[in-house]
């Protein structure tokens, strides 16, 4: 059985904003669907995903061992950010090349994201309208109070917090 903070993926995608395209790049814990790290820049730069990427491990604190599963973007293969991992102790998993199914967790959760939040709203104005909209959106609603079926119609946050409780049992 798959374990919390065992398998994380990752992938970045775009966000429509009228002071121009935002990047937003999000890791999942595979087992909680939660998204425990994410930012948001006006660049697909490494420093983006690097930064989504700590935000996650500090805190979560994972053990070493970690899968990290990515596509082969350019970010994801960079000198930078394959350091990072192993600063981290993460093992690095990318799908194979020309099969999108490989990441299909995230694809499929920037998706939900795009229809539940973005499709609905205006364009942003700001980029700091998008970062609040975006905070309240992971932070508040989806990670703790969005059903999901995969987890038995549970949060990801009440998901992890009941596999913690049988772990300890």
């Amino acid at each position: 059985m798959l374990k919390p903070n065992s398998v994380w993926v990752t992938d970045i995608t775009y966000i429509p904003c009228r002071g121009g395209r935002l990047y937003l790049a999000s890791v999942m814990d595979l087992c909680t669907r939660e998204i425990v790290g994410w930012r948001l820049e006006n660049h697909m730069e490494t420093s983006l995903i690097s930064g989504a990427l700590q935000d996650a491990y500090e805190a979560k604190q994972p053990e070493k061992g970690l899968l990290h599963h990515s596509d082969r973007g350019s970010q994801y293969t960079s000198h930078e950010y394959t350091k990072q991992l192993k600063a981290y102790g993460m093992e690095s998993s990318m799908s194979r090349r020309g099969n999108c199914y490989d990441n299909a967790c995230i694809e499929s959760w920037h998706s939900i994201l795009k229809k539940e939040l973005i499709y609905c709203n205006p364009r942003f104005k700001t980029k700091e309208q998008a970062y609040q909209t975006l905070f309240q959106y992971i932070e508040f609603y989806y990670n703790r109070k969005r059903m999901h079926g995969a987890l038995g119609y549970l949060s990801p946050v009440r998901f992890a917090e009941q596999l913690t409780r049988m772990s300890v049992a």
